[in-house]
């Protein structure tokens, strides 16, 4: 992208916006226990305590007023809970950016929203034209299925997008309700899952004009075969995650081959690249990625602090990383790593430069 052969991109800004409830593990754990261990088997039970008290997960930000809902919620709350939820975040972190960007709404050409937590016809972006005062003529679209990895791809769609038109900004939203994919039961997914995932948003603002991290080269790689590994399945209407407990091993082949073929564009090493904003998968994945890729723990301990602080909140949180770098400052001609990896299988990385 950056080669002389297109327009530039630029990352200006990034923001976040979590919901004002959270809840430590010990919290969930009671929660959990008191009103779900009926349901468990003692192995079960066991097993979430165990995930509930591991260290890297300090606490998470939930979608909802209280977690009542959560024990009798039927399917068409749930529909009204993200719905609710997704748009106030969404516009929450899209207000921050674009303020942080020194942005009119008016000055968006380009909206791409990506969720894998909800389905809503019209999509997202139908609201938040309306919610933040978005120009009606902008081009909008809804980004689904691509699970904890969609962040990427949307950022890659909406800089195609400011490419083509040669000018202008774009907005790009990633958004999760996890809660309202919450089922309890004794498979291991569903555990783990409880014990892992957060709600939250993040926005970016692309713009042509120079300024923040430039957008250098976009790598995906995707394994079909592994589909199973991570994605949401339909048991009875209702979403139910499906995690296999080999991910950690089978996301580092992919992830790590996105990561070297975008390197390889600026003839780049991993020694080269300053910042890495990796997603934040849980403790294993971000372990075996660190070893695949030959990564100090200094170099993971941003990732590992999104995930301490808020979870899993697939897809927005490698964004929630890359926050953390553009607030501390970047010395001008860092090299910086945006990865994602989610349902597909898919993995997508993003190589930037600090201006």
């Amino acid at each position: 992208m950056g080669n002389g052969k297109h327009q530039r991109v630029w990352l200006a800004a990034v923001g976040t916006a979590t919901p004002s409830f959270q809840a430590d593990q010990l919290v969930a754990a009671d929660f959990f226990v008191h009103y779900f261990a009926p349901r468990l088997t003692p192995r079960a039970l066991a097993v979430m305590r165990k995930f509930l008290a591991h260290p890297s997960i300090r606490q998470r930000h939930f979608a909802f007023d209280s977690p009542q809902c959560l024990v009798g919620e039927d399917p068409d709350q749930r529909v009204e809970r993200v719905t609710r939820w997704a748009v106030e975040l969404s516009a929450q972190a899209a207000a921050e950016a674009l303020r942080q960007a020194g942005l009119s709404p008016r000055e968006v050409s380009t909206l791409v929203v990506n969720t894998c937590t909800g389905y809503l016809c019209p999509g997202l972006s139908s609201y938040l034209l309306e919610r933040l005062g978005l120009p009606r003529e902008s081009r909008a679209y809804d980004l689904v299925g691509g699970g904890c990895g969609g962040a990427v791809p949307n950022l890659e769609l909406a800089a195609a997008g400011l490419q083509a038109a040669g000018e202008g900004a774009a907005l790009c939203v990633a958004v999760e309700i996890c809660s309202a994919t919450f089922q309890m039961g004794n498979d291991l997914s569903l555990i783990l899952s409880n014990t892992l995932f957060g709600d939250g948003a993040a926005a970016a603002v692309l713009s042509t004009r120079p300024g923040g991290l430039e957008l250098v080269a976009f790598s995906s790689r995707h394994r079909p075969e592994d589909r199973e590994a991570i994605r949401y399945v339909h048991r009875q209407g209702e979403l139910h995650n499906q995690l296999s407990r080999a991910l950690p091993e089978i996301v580092r082949e992919p992830v790590a081959a996105a990561v070297y073929g975008v390197l390889k564009t600026q003839g780049l090493t991993v020694a080269d690249i300053s910042h890495w904003a990796l997603h934040s998968g849980g403790e294993r994945v971000i372990s075996a990625l660190g070893r695949e890729l030959g990564l100090p723990a200094a170099k993971l301990a941003a990732t590992r602090d999104t995930l301490a602080r808020y979870g899993n909140m697939s897809s927005p949180s490698a964004l929630f990383t890359l926050r953390q770098f553009l607030d501390q400052g970047l010395e001008p001609g860092a090299w910086v790593l945006l990865a994602s990896f989610g349902a597909g299988l898919s993995a997508h990385a993003l190589l930037l430069r600090s201006s």
